[in-house]
């Protein structure tokens, strides 16, 4: 199957095209630089091609290509008793990139989760405080460690277990050395979540929030 998604953008330079999909590679100073690569990571692990066209003042083309399945699905199995229905969590994710605001967005919809997606570490306290005083806590929160110019997760989660002693936190970060993810239960956290991540490592770490 392939994918194409069109823009009509400033486009991209041809010296940053071989770049566009390094983590940490950026032209934005606000930005991780981790989104494509975020894409590229998911793509890649679904064995499926990304690829990219564009020319300055002209706008930019991906193309996806995904495999097809080579085999007819196994015939449905005797339906046994439905499993007991498992309540959708209320999940919070701070993230300062759109593209992984939206794949994460997008990917706990598909759980069957309650999603509030927010931008930075003020945002998220907003939104939390605001949750908590409705009488519609949030199960768990993901906060993103690296915001340039703007409230990280460290700081965020202060502010947040003053508000609630109780709040239940995930560290994410695409910076392996950051020092956080090695010692994450002393700074407050009860998981981390390293970017990128994918589809199985998502929804296993909220299968593991959920039983704590």
């Amino acid at each position: 199957m392939q994918l194409s998604i069109t823009d009509n953008g400033p486009g991209i330079p041809a010296a940053n095209l071989p770049r566009i999909f390094e983590p940490y590679f950026s032209t934005k100073g606000r930005n991780s630089g981790l989104g494509l690569a975020t894409v590229h990571s998911i793509i890649k692990k679904h064995q499926g091609h990304i690829a990219v066209d564009s020319q300055v003042g002209r706008g930019t083309t991906f193309h996806v290509w995904l495999p097809a399945a080579r085999d007819l699905p196994a015939p449905a199995p005797e339906r046994a008793a439905p499993a007991p229905e498992r309540r959708a969590l209320r999940v919070l994710l701070m993230d300062d990139e759109d593209i992984i605001r939206g794949v994460a967005g997008a990917s706990l919809k598909r759980f069957g989760h309650d999603a509030t997606l927010v931008a930075d570490g003020a945002q998220a306290i907003s939104a939390y405080a605001e949750a908590k005083a409705a009488g519609k806590p949030f199960d768990v929160v993901i906060l993103d460690l690296t915001v340039p110019g703007g409230m990280g997760g460290r700081e965020a989660l202060t502010q947040l277990r003053a508000l609630d002693p109780e709040v239940r936190a995930v560290a994410s970060s695409g910076y392996s050395s950051d020092p956080v993810l090695a010692n994450y239960r002393a700074h407050g956290f009860v998981a981390i979540l390293p970017k990128p991540y994918d589809l199985k490592t998502f929804s296993a770490l909220l299968e593991q929030v959920r039983a704590r």
